[in-house]
């Protein structure tokens, strides 16, 4: 990949979560960290309706104290799809990027990391650099929905795939994250040879060459001190790291909207 693609060979990238984009609002604590106030929080039941009227306008507030937690403002013309996605994102209608395993290492029943192989695909992509990592991942998962829940040439709601990828740079030491970020959204099966195009010029359509990835689970938040922590351990399970890329990872979220805690991954990209 060249440039500022969105490719697993470059780019950086975080997202919100998966909790707070299906949680249902409450009141506005203060002096709360954006995890807590996502947890402390109702998640919308499989079933729910879609929130309209006050539930809808609650629902939207409640997005506004997220975004503010990552000192992002999220604008009126994201409530259609806040609700939206709400609305779809069940666990049964989630489609996950397919895969297939190669090997895993484990210690003691432990799974150490896990070898996969993932084929060609095509993902919409958002590359910013706002210098601000949260704020950054926020805008662009933003720009995705909007695209996802018909912001697009099909004007059709694409459904929801997972995980959603965020691509991040180190420095050569491994104790930074680099500004830029890209955050990328698998396109659904159904999609990827007739490809909705984006109504804004920035979000990109890229295609990924097929890759080998090693991969190891983490629960908990994502931010810049975690997924370093992530990063670095997952490079003293690795028996030869030169094969892989040494200074771009990817950041993989799967966490089920009533799940307690946040699922994540860290993946290592085996050069070409």
């Amino acid at each position: 990949m060249a440039g500022q693609g969105c490719q697993f060979g470059g780019g950086g990238g975080g997202q919100i979560t998966l909790e707070d984009l299906t949680a249902g609002p409450g009141p506005e604590p203060e002096g709360e960290s954006t995890e807590s106030v996502s947890n402390s929080n109702a998640v919308l039941e499989e079933g729910d309706e879609q929130p309209e009227g006050e539930e809808g306008d609650r629902l939207f507030s409640y997005w506004q104290t997220i975004g503010r937690g990552h000192r992002v403002e999220v604008p009126r013309e994201m409530a259609e799809p806040i609700q939206q996605l709400t609305r779809n994102n069940q666990p049964q209608d989630r489609e996950m990027v397919p895969f297939a395993q190669i090997s895993q290492k484990k210690k003691c029943d432990q799974v150490l990391y896990e070898k996969r192989r993932y084929e060609k695909a095509k993902w919409a992509c958002v590359n910013l650099d706002e210098g601000n990592y949260e704020q950054a991942t926020c805008l662009g998962f933003m720009k995705l929905m909007r695209y996802i829940c018909g912001q697009n040439s099909s004007g059709l709601y694409l459904g929801m795939t997972l995980p959603i990828v965020t691509i991040v740079r180190t420095n050569q030491s491994r104790s930074e994250l680099l500004s830029t970020v890209t955050v990328a959204y698998h396109l659904p099966g159904q999609f990827q040879d007739q490809i909705p195009q984006p109504s804004v010029a920035d979000i990109q359509i890229e295609e990924w060459p097929a890759n080998i990835v090693y991969t190891r689970p983490f629960n908990g938040v994502t931010n810049e001190d975690s997924i370093l922590q992530e990063i670095n351990q997952l490079a003293e399970y690795l028996d030869n790291p030169e094969p892989l890329l040494q200074d771009t990872f990817i950041i993989a979220r799967y966490s089920n909207p009533a799940a307690p805690n946040h699922q994540n991954e860290i993946w290592f990209i085996q050069r070409p």
